[in-house]
């Protein structure tokens, strides 16, 4: 794979002013994989300061002069680049308290978290693989650099990484990685719950998330605990052929892999299960309210986990109806009202995911959802009234009445219900006479 013009150029500059310079971690492992690369992080021995003279006609911003990094803005396109170091204690369990820069590049791939993200390679496509990473990613393997519980103590965070990486890549992880992943995960209580958030988002959307997930949930239960009853729960029902914990990670591969938001709802959809779980007299379990009790669970481990509002709202608005049954025509159009045009597609995708992890023959309903969204789309396209805004009238037509406050908000709510029921039709003359004929009452 050819490096890009502007990834040349920058390792180009600092070879010219007679400097060591190599792409390094996770750009060089895509590019022996034949992945595609997102960032290209750059390791050398020139001093910070000598990295910004040789840089001294781009646009540089000081990033971390401290620990040796500084940012070059290249066609538009920023290059982290850090002086070859050697790493003090890591107190905060994030950033070391100091650094010590080196001349020897084995030193700066030493400190780094797994094999496969500490190979060098220099813009003539020389490779520098003192720990074996290109062997690793032959066997797939994640595997720390040096002991484990040296890596896991320094940041903690690297226990979630070793997960996500090897949900995303299909790697398994070697085996005494795995036994400090297992001894240690209660040392992520240390890390920011936004750090736990971007590595939790990246590691559900991997390709082998499921393995993953059911073989590190004690990970995930040391950052969501509620997640604990779910484990190993029968739900002894005949739609169901799993637990609850694999039912949901099931449902959630079963969503593409880039759509964050279909996949995190799945991720959570039946967290509220085991506190509704009851048992019938024949020992069949009902959850009933499990959608609305796992819509308030969920709202409080992602303000927990410091996710954005809007994201917030809509995964809670997706599980708090992602049980209810729709019968016809109406119940479409009022789900549509309820949850906006581009949630109810949503709220579709999520009831085929969650059945696509029910016993086969649950999954003979998606054809209906299928038929709902076609329903949908021809609302859509004909401008159907779903909302108070379309209705054919608007509150100063109620005002013009005598009406006022809350009352014409409730008038124009029970209308727009008799207009999706198409007991009214959304025609100003009929709602006018409607209402004039309730108040007269």
């Amino acid at each position: 794979m050819e490096l890009d013009k502007n990834t040349d150029k920058v390792l180009s500059v600092l070879e010219q002013n007679g400097y060591e310079a190599y792409m390094v971690g996770g750009c060089v492992r895509d590019r022996i994989m034949g992945r595609e690369i997102h960032d290209t992080d750059i390791t050398t021995n020139a001093l910070p300061e000598q990295i910004m003279e040789a840089f001294s006609g781009y646009r540089i911003i000081p990033t971390g002069i401290r620990h040796g990094t500084v940012t070059v803005i290249c066609g538009d396109v920023p290059y982290e680049i850090t002086t070859y170091r050697i790493d003090g204690e890591y107190t905060d369990h994030r950033r070391p308290d100091s650094v010590e820069f080196t001349t020897d590049i084995a030193d700066d791939l030493a400190r780094r978290d797994f094999t496969v993200n500490a190979i060098a390679m220099d813009r003539h496509g020389n490779i520098v693989d003192p720990f074996g990473g290109r062997e690793d990613i032959e066997r797939k393997l994640i595997r720390c650099v040096g002991a484990p519980e040296q890596r896991f103590a320094e940041d903690a965070l690297r226990i979630m990484r070793a997960i996500r990486f090897s949900s995303q890549l299909g790697f398994r992880i070697d085996v005494r990685t795995a036994r400090a992943i297992y001894d240690m995960n209660s040392q992520l209580s240390n890390i920011s719950r936004e750090r736990i958030r971007e590595e939790l988002d990246k590691t559900i959307c991997g390709r082998n998330a499921v393995e993953v997930l059911m073989e590190y949930s004690n990970v995930i239960i040391s950052v969501i605990p509620e997640v604990k009853p779910c484990i190993g729960l029968d739900q002894r029902s005949p739609y169901h052929k799993y637990t609850v914990w694999e039912h949901m990670i099931r449902a959630m591969a079963a969503a593409p892999q880039e759509d964050l938001l279909l996949r995190r709802t799945l991720f959570f959809h039946d967290i509220g299960k085991p506190p509704c779980m009851k048992l019938d007299e024949t020992g069949r379990g009902h959850f009933k309210q499990h959608d609305r009790v796992g819509a308030e669970m969920t709202e409080k481990i992602m303000k927990r986990l410091r996710y954005d509002k809007r994201t917030i709202a809509d995964t809670v608005k997706l599980i708090a109806y992602h049980s209810k049954k729709l019968k016809n025509r109406t119940d479409v159009k009022k789900m549509l009202s309820v949850m906006g045009d581009k949630l109810f597609f949503k709220l579709m995708e999520l009831k085929k995911c969650d059945n696509s992890a029910k016993n086969p023959f649950v999954a003979d309903e998606n054809h209906v959802f299928d038929s709902y969204m076609e329903m949908a789309r021809e609302m859509i396209a004909n401008n159907e009234c779903r909302s108070i805004k379309g209705l054919a009238i608007k509150g100063t037509d109620l005002m013009a009445l005598g009406l006022e406050g809350e009352e014409i908000g409730t008038i124009l709510e029970e209308i727009l219900q008799l207009v999706m029921e198409e007991r009214l039709t959304n025609e100003k003359r009929a709602l006018m006479k409607y209402i004039r004929q309730r108040c007269s009452r």
